[in-house]
């Protein structure tokens, strides 16, 4: 039996960037069709971390609000580490939420598929993709499931499936590798009569073991060693080989009681060299794959959700820029090349040799020290410090830069750049009276369908008469930097989108 689906957008994998993608593209009333291969939501412990941009984002767009203060998220302070070393401070402005909150992918990944289906996301569970084609009118996918195979054709096609993407493989799309050099380990292991294993970061001269205590007398582990890589990292994983390892590396027995999900990885590293081949996009996994220290990924993956879901929303309407689609790779594969770097860089300064000692100490010293170098590596790690690509040699100081939650006061009250974006349009902020005198409301005005005009009392730490914002919060256009209308038509095309669609936007954050 085969039975055939139609969306208008068909993302492939349903993990926490899939389903964010479809919420972000659903909310915009866009018919979107996820199909995943597992038939449940996994509880194997995976990615745990959200870090600052990726909270912003998040927070801007209102998908926080049903998990804040409800136990599946918790703010874990500044405090974090690199490559294991203790000190580095993460902060964010004063106005902006918790830099860093712990909530487990399993929690946020049912959060969003009860975003999604609730917005009306057709989720198919239990389906592997066999094959996936692409041409001049549109994608077709096709997948197995208990029920036979079904058949999904769409406009644009999305790889959210992870490290072993059937998509990015079919589609074509070439990546460069970084092999692996190290043998991990990982699992959740009740320790047996009077073992302990302290929680943090620990190093010896043969390699390191992370514990967390995760509660139920519950540790999860994870093991480096430095001396090279798996022969075969597909054997599935015993809890003894594990106790090994762990007594290897500490010098002691450490009696293991029972095991849970005891996995092996590596440092390998993935980057496809582009994100769009033409109707078929990458997001998360499926574009890049990165050694996991510093809790990255899961971080990176939310922000290449949050860029491509509203620009793919504009071009299944057909109001998108001629380019707008491509950047999307343009600003988020560098991203990811960054944090493929620097946990590449992490990895270096683990390796237990002592010729490195002096190099760690260097490292303690910075961090400790709380000052600028710190501050530095603090912004990378969070994705802060990310200026996206300005258009052109006439930008001004803010195109490309993210805009801080500041609050605006307007004819209609004070509102905080957070609330204001939480309808997931576009913002025209225009200050005191500049923004009449320029004519800023009138250029936007074939655009009111997709941008929200504010005119607000000026703000004297922004010092312009108005600002363009894109609806993941960064800076398009600044007054003073070119022609408005230029901007608009970059990211909007040329036309006002018709007055049906003036309110599509409307609630989508919730």
């Amino acid at each position: 039996m085969v039975r055939w689906v139609r969306g208008q957008v068909v993302v492939v994998g349903g993990g926490p960037v899939g389903m964010l993608l479809a919420c972000e593209l659903a909310g915009r009333g866009v018919r979107v069709v996820v199909v995943e291969s597992r038939a449940a939501v996994s509880g194997c412990p995976k990615a745990s971390v959200l870090h600052a941009r990726a909270v912003q984002c998040l927070v801007r767009r209102g998908y926080l609000a049903g998990l804040a203060g409800g136990g599946g998220v918790a703010p874990v302070g500044g405090a974090f580490h690199f490559a294991g070393i203790p000190g580095l401070v993460i902060s964010a402005p004063s106005a902006e939420p918790e830099p860093v909150l712990r909530c487990s992918q399993e929690v946020l990944e049912r959060h969003f598929e009860g975003r999604a289906r609730a917005a009306g996301v057709r989720v198919l569970r239990g389906c592997r993709v066999v094959e996936v084609r692409q041409g001049a009118g549109g994608v077709r996918v096709v997948a197995r499931g208990p029920g036979g195979t079904v058949v999904c054709t769409g406009g644009y096609l999305v790889g959210a499936d992870g490290a072993r993407s059937v998509v990015r493989r079919q589609a074509g799309f070439v990546s460069r590798t970084w092999p692996a050099t190290v043998s991990a380990m990982a699992g959740d292991v009740r320790l047996g009569e009077g073992a302990v294993l302290e929680e943090g970061w620990h190093r010896t001269e043969r390699g390191w073991v992370v514990v967390r205590h995760v509660g139920g007398g519950v540790v999860r582990l994870r093991t480096l060693d430095c001396r090279g890589a798996q022969v075969r990292r597909d054997l599935p994983l015993g809890l003894e080989e594990l106790r090994r390892e762990v007594g290897r590396i500490t010098g002691g027995d450490v009696a293991m009681g029972e095991g849970r999900w005891l996995s092996r990885f590596s440092d390998f590293s993935r980057l496809a060299l582009c994100y769009r081949r033409g109707r078929v996009l990458l997001a998360g996994d499926a574009a890049h794959v990165h050694f996991p220290v510093g809790g990255q990924g899961l971080s990176a993956g939310v922000l290449d959700a949050v860029n491509l879901g509203w620009k793919l929303a504009l071009a299944v309407r057909g109001r998108a820029g001629a380019s707008l689609l491509d950047s999307y790779d343009l600003e988020r594969r560098p991203a990811a090349r960054r944090v493929i770097d620097n946990t590449r860089a992490q990895l270096a300064l683990m390796r237990p040799g002592p010729e490195l000692d002096p190099l760690r100490a260097l490292f303690g010293q910075l961090l400790a020290g709380g000052g600028g170098e710190s501050g530095v590596l603090a912004s990378m790690v969070s994705a802060q410090d990310t200026v996206l690509p300005a258009r052109g040699p006439d930008a001004s100081f803010w195109e490309g830069r993210f805009l801080d939650n500041v609050v605006l006061r307007t004819r209609q009250g004070a509102v905080d750049v957070i609330g204001l974006l939480r309808e997931g349009s576009a913002l025209l902020l225009l200050f005191g009276d500049g923004g009449a005198g320029g004519g800023y409301a009138g250029q936007a005005r074939r655009w009111a369908g997709l941008v929200r005009v504010v005119h607000a009392e000026p703000v004297p730490r922004l010092a312009c008469d108005a600002l363009l914002v894109r609806p993941d919060g960064y800076v398009a256009w600044a007054s003073g930097a070119g022609g408005l209308a230029a901007a608009l038509t970059e990211c909007f095309g040329r036309g006002a989108a018709p007055a049906r669609e003036r309110g599509v936007l409307a609630g989508v954050a919730g």
